[in-house]
């Protein structure tokens, strides 16, 4: 049986390659600056939690957390692969999560002061705050004319857990 948290990610990386099919359906949607920048923050923000939750499982840290900005990717396709990559590296992460290693602190130091929560709870966070975003995403989507996929947790249960398609 999946854990919680392997379900939240398939539904995520699902929900995501969605949102991305919806914006190449619908040119505009990937040349509106506040679309491009929230998916920049979404798989930035994705990023930065897998890379706090690997703390102490990959070794000593040799440098901080690298953010980018949308000028690092020459296109929107390259923002595209970026997520994408995000979606594998978080995948073969759960898979070495065992119930200790979800409850072990980890600490967010891009606030001040640093945030300690577990492991599962960086990891829900990195969930929630990627749905939330998506929700902006599709609001502004369907005010330049597009159609916004639907894709709350339960319809992706409702349809048979579907995975990602990522076309």
């Amino acid at each position: 049986m999946a854990s919680y948290l392997d379900e939240l990610y398939a539904h995520q990386e699902w929900a995501d390659a969605e949102h991305w099919r919806a914006f190449e359906a619908h040119p505009v949607a990937l040349a509106d600056k506040a679309i491009c920048e929230r998916l920049l923050h979404i798989h930035q923000v994705q990023y930065g939690f897998l890379w706090i939750t690997e703390q102490g499982i990959t070794g000593p840290r040799t440098s901080g957390f690298a953010f980018k900005k949308l000028g690092d990717f020459p296109a929107i396709a390259d923002l595209k692969e970026y997520a994408r990559r995000y979606h594998a590296a978080a995948g073969e992460s759960l898979r070495g999560l065992d119930p200790v290693k979800l409850e072990e602190m980890v600490e967010a130091p891009w606030f001040t002061p640093p945030v300690k929560l577990s492991r599962r709870h960086a990891l829900t966070q990195a969930a929630m705050h990627s749905h939330y975003h998506r929700g902006q995403n599709a609001t502004r989507l369907r005010e330049l004319g597009g159609v916004p996929p639907m894709t709350d947790f339960i319809i992706w249960l409702r349809i048979g857990q579907p995975a990602a398609e990522w076309g």
